[in-house]
C-alpha cells in the first residue's frame, strides 16, 4: 500500500485549487440513470469512490468515459437495474442507484451496505421512502428487492435528517406521478446542487437547502448537458484548516463562503484570520491557536466531515477544548494516532478532551477512514521530524492527488508507492 512521507514544521504558502466534490459528484452520476441517453458531467473529482460508482454503472449496462473532468454517461438502455454486494461494500454511497433505479425500470436489486468503520449507517429510511411513494420492498439474503409499476407523490417525513435518504427520494420521486414533499430533509448544499442537476433535466424541485423539498413529478428527465459539480466544500476546508494549522497563508480557489461558515467562523475563533478573495477564501494562520468547543451538526451546523482535522488544530492550540460527535457513534479513530504524534487527548463516548501541546513530534502513524486521514496529513505538515502515513488508500477516496496540491504551497511531502 502507498504511504506518505510529510517532513514537518513548514508554514504553508500560496494558492491551491479546490476539486469537484465527491458527495455532490456520486448523486449526480446516479441520476444519469433517469435519463435515457449520454450524459455529462463535468468538474468530475479523480477519486476511488468515482471509479466504484463507475464500475457499478458498467455493470448495469451503462457506458462510461472519462475525459479530463468530464464523465459521459450513457443510459440508453439499463440491462442489469442491479448493484451486487461486491462494489456496494467498497462504498456504501452505491445505495444512491436504489432510488433512481426504481423509478427508470420499476426494479431494484441493491445489497445492504453493511457496517461501516466510522460507524452504523442504516437506510431504513431509503426504503420507508420508497414504499411510501408505492414501491414493494423486500430483504432477500443480504438484498433490497424493490419494485414498483410506477412510482406515486406522498409526503414523507424523515424521522431523522439523512442526506443519501434525502438524495435518494428526491431522484425517486423526480419521475413519479402526482407531487411528492420532503420533510425534515437534509440540507446539505450537496443536495442543493443535486436538486440543480435534476432540475437541468427537467425536474421540478423546490425548497431544496430547506427542511422541506416539495417534487412535482415529470414524466421523464432528459440528460444532463455539461453540468458542472459544485466545489469540494471539505477539500476546501481542509486546505484552510492546512494553513492555519502551519501558521501560513494560503488561498483556496473554489471555495464557496456560504458552504464554509461554521468552519471558518470556529477557524476564527482559533486566532485564524480569514478574508473572502476573488473565486476563493484566504486563511492566515496564527503562531498558535487559540483552543476552543466544537460540536458537529447537520448543515449549517459544524460539519463532521471536518471534526478529525479540526482536532488535529486544536491539539496545538494553548489551552483546553471539548469536540462533541453527535452524527457518528465511533469518529474518533484518529484519537489515538494524534496522540502517537504527541497530542493530549482522552475520548470517552462521543466527547473528546484536548488538551492542546506545544508542539507534536512525526512518527509512522495508520489512517483508519477518509477524515481520519486528512488530519494525521495536517497534524504531520505541524509536526517536527518526520511523519509516515500508511493505509492512505482511505486518503485517496476524497483528495484528489492531496501531495501535489499540498506541496504546490510549500509541504514537504511526498508518496512512496507500493512496489508490489
Amino acid at each position: 500500500m502507498d504511504k506518505l512521507i510529510i517532513e514537518g514544521g513548514v508554514a504553508l504558502e500560496g494558492e491551491v485549487e479546490a476539486g469537484g466534490a465527491k458527495n455532490a459528484a456520486l448523486p449526480i452520476i446516479a441520476s444519469a440513470l433517469l435519463a435515457s441517453g449520454e450524459s455529462v458531467i463535468t468538474n468530475v473529482p479523480l477519486l476511488r469512490d468515482i471509479t466504484t460508482i463507475s464500475k457499478l454503472l458498467e455493470t448495469m449496462g451503462v457506458n462510461v468515459e472519462r475525459s479530463g473532468d468530464a464523465l459521459k454517461i450513457d443510459a440508453a438502455s439499463i440491462s442489469n437495474p442491479q448493484a451486487p454486494y461486491e462494489l456496494v461494500k467498497t462504498m456504501r454511497a452505491s445505495v444512491l442507484v436504489l432510488g433512481p433505479l426504481v423509478a427508470r425500470c420499476g426494479e431494484a436489486f441493491a445489497s445492504l451496505p453493511g457496517g461501516c468503520a466510522i460507524g452504523a449507517r442504516p437506510i431504513d429510511l431509503h426504503l420507508k421512502g420508497l414504499e411510501a411513494l408505492g414501491a414493494d420492498v423486500r430483504l432477500e439474503h443480504g438484498y433490497v428487492h424493490a419494485t414498483a409499476k410506477k412510482l406515486t407523490g406522498a409526503k414523507f417525513v424523515f424521522d431523522t435528517v439523512t442526506v443519501t435518504g434525502t438524495e435518494n427520494i428526491m431522484m425517486a420521486a423526480a419521475t413519479a406521478q402526482a407531487e411528492t414533499i420532503l420533510e425534515n430533509a437534509a440540507r446539505e448544499p450537496e443536495v442543493v446542487d443535486l436538486a440543480s442537476a435534476l432540475n437541468s433535466m427537467g425536474a421540478k424541485i423546490n425548497g431544496a437547502g430547506t427542511d422541506t423539498i416539495t417534487i412535482e413529478g415529470v414524466d421523464a428527465l432528459k440528460p444532463l448537458d455539461g453540468y458542472a459539480v459544485m466545489p469540494d466544500r471539505i477539500e476546501v476546508a481542509t486546505f484552510l484548516a492546512a494553513g492555519a494549522i502551519t501558521a501560513g497563508d494560503v488561498t483556496v480557489r473554489g471555495a464557496r463562503a456560504e458552504h464554509l461558515e461554521a468552519v471558518t467562523s470556529k477557524l476564527a475563533e482559533t486566532g485564524a484570520e480569514i478574508s473572502l478573495e476573488d473565486d476563493g477564501m484566504r486563511v492566515r494562520g496564527p503562531q498558535r491557536p487559540l483552543p476552543t468547543d466544537v460540536r458537529t451538526l447537520p448543515f449549517p451546523g459544524f460539519p463532521t466531515d471536518m471534526q478529525a482535522q479540526m482536532m488535529a488544530l486544536l491539539s496545538v492550540a494553548g489551552g483546553l477544548s471539548v469536540i462533541s460527535e453527535t452524527i457518528f457513534e465511533n469518529r474518533f479513530m484518529h484519537v489515538s494516532e494524534l496522540v502517537r504524534l504527541g497530542a493530549d487527548i482522552v475520548a470517552q463516548g462521543r466527547s473528546a478532551v484536548v488538551r492542546g501541546v506545544e508542539n507534536l513530534d512525526g512518527a509512522p502513524v495508520m489512517a483508519t477512514d477518509l477524515r481520519a486521514s486528512a488530519s494525521l496529513v495536517l497534524a504531520g505538515l505541524r509536526a517536527r521530524g518526520t511523519t509516515e502515513i500508511s493505509r492512505i488508500y482511505h486518503l485517496d477516496r476524497g483528495y484528489e492527488t492531496i501531495e501535489k496540491k499540498l506541496g504546490k504551497i510549500g509541504a514537504k511531502i511526498k508518496r512512496i508507492k507500493n512496489e508490489k
